[in-house]
């Protein structure tokens, strides 16, 4: 038998030091993927967690806001309250008052604004009540008998609206242009102390369908009347505030003129300042026009739906006010 080669016996033990120092190397190379796998796990771990702090921070300092408007919401309310208290004490100490009779003359005298002011918040705290029975009728399914006695008295309820503009606007005319009796969303869409009926008719067509093609046609021609009135008055006011300024620019600007042009200046100003009343009764006019018109085409259901469709397009205005007014600053 042949001698075994030692060349042999060395290939071997090359081969087997090979191995071993692959095996060593791939459990180093394992090692360390484990070690990156975990360092990797552990960042992700990490981030999540700033994720998780940070949402809950956010959600912290969220929740602190939304008490904080929340607070604010009420403290207006309360602002409101109080204002309302101010106002009604200073009409009993100036000894005004409104007779059973509907003669606001003479508590408009000398007080016109706070009074009005005053008196406007009366009739709309009346004003929502009623709306608020009608709201209820119409839920109730009630009958066009029953409906139409509401009705009848929420419409009477306007008339006074009007009436108490008319002795205002004696009183003290620029409180009812300058809409200060408004809050701040409604003076937005203010026109000569009020609404524009045309602009409302628009909202209502929307809100009472389905109506007739006679219905549409005649709240059409209504919108269409109440527009060129709007107009004509519109046009009259541009032309009243053109001739005011005429007046009171005519003559010398900047220097010491003649008191007696002067004064006459003044006289004839004041002159067409008075036809300022005209306009606000002509405008209410055409507002309480309008919404007779409107209870005329529409049936006794959908007057109502009319109705309610104004309350609630006027008290969203006001909310909106309120909000905007509470709303928190940065």
């Amino acid at each position: 038998m042949a001698d075994v080669s030692p060349r042999t016996d060395i290939s071997t033990d090359v081969d087997m030091d090979d191995l071993n120092h692959r095996l060593a190397r791939g459990r180093s190379t394992s090692n360390a993927a484990s070690d990156s796998s975990d360092r990797s796990k552990d960042t992700k771990d990490q981030k999540t967690l700033r994720r998780l702090a940070q949402n809950r921070e956010a959600a912290r300092k969220s929740r602190l806001r939304k008490k904080a408007y929340v607070q604010q919401l009420e403290s207006s309310r309360l602002k409101l309250t109080q204002l309302e208290q101010e106002l009604q004490r200073a009409r009993q100490q100036q000894g005004t008052f409104i007779s059973s009779s509907g003669d606001q003359a003479h508590s408009m005298s000398g007080n016109g604004a706070i009074t009005f002011d005053v008196e406007y918040a009366r009739w709309l705290e009346e004003h929502n009540r009623q709306l608020n029975e009608l709201r209820s009728a119409v839920s109730a399914h009630a009958g066009d008998a029953e409906l139409r006695m509401v009705l009848d008295g929420v419409m009477s309820h306007y008339d006074d609206i009007f009436k108490l503009k008319a002795t205002a606007a004696k009183a003290d005319v620029f409180h009812l242009l300058s809409g200060m009796w408004k809050t701040p969303a409604e003076r937005c869409f203010l026109w000569l102390g009020g609404f524009r009926p045309s602009e409302l008719l628009k909202l209502l067509v929307n809100q009472l369908e389905p109506l007739t093609e006679q219905q549409l046609g005649a709240i059409g021609n209504l919108q269409q009347s109440s527009q060129q009135a709007e107009d004509a008055l519109s046009q009259g006011m541009e032309a009243l505030q053109q001739s005011l300024a005429e007046t009171l620019s005519s003559g010398s600007l900047g220097t010491s003129g003649n008191v007696a042009n002067y004064m006459g200046q003044m006289a004839m100003a004041m002159g067409k300042l008075g036809t300022l009343e005209g306009f606000i009764h002509q405008a209410d006019n055409l507002r309480r026009q309008t919404l007779q018109q409107m209870h005329r085409i529409l049936t006794t259901r959908q007057s109502a739906r009319a109705l309610l469709a104004i309350h609630d397009y006027f008290s969203r205005l006001r909310a909106l006010s309120s909000l905007w007014l509470a709303r928190p600053r940065e």
